[in-house]
């Protein structure tokens, strides 16, 4: 039996390879689960009221998981949630502006 040439070498491993490659999931086109999609527009409403009482509501009304509180031109992450709601506030704490992501 002769040894394979080097340059064979790559294609004899393929077979091998293929056979370790993880199987993966098409992306779901069901509806998001509860919890996991934010809806800022729900939210709207409290818009000009302080944020220690009514961020607790706007994530309720919004569907959100998370909250994130800012003040206007405070750094963020540019990370897009889509089960995160952003409150921004003003300097006195009044939300200013909610949205998601």
């Amino acid at each position: 039996m002769r040894p394979l040439p080097l340059a064979a070498l790559p294609l004899a491993a393929l077979p091998l390879l293929a056979a370790c490659a993880a199987e993966t999931t098409p992306p779901s086109t069901d509806m998001p689960a509860p919890g996991t999609q934010c809806n800022a527009n729900a939210a709207q409403g409290l818009i000009g009221r302080p944020a220690d009482q009514a961020a607790p509501e706007a994530q309720r009304l919004s569907g959100a998981r998370i909250v994130r509180r800012y003040r206007t031109g405070d750094a963020v992450t540019m990370d897009f949630r889509a089960d995160r709601l952003n409150v921004e506030t003003d300097a006195a704490g009044t939300i200013v502006k909610l949205s998601c992501g």
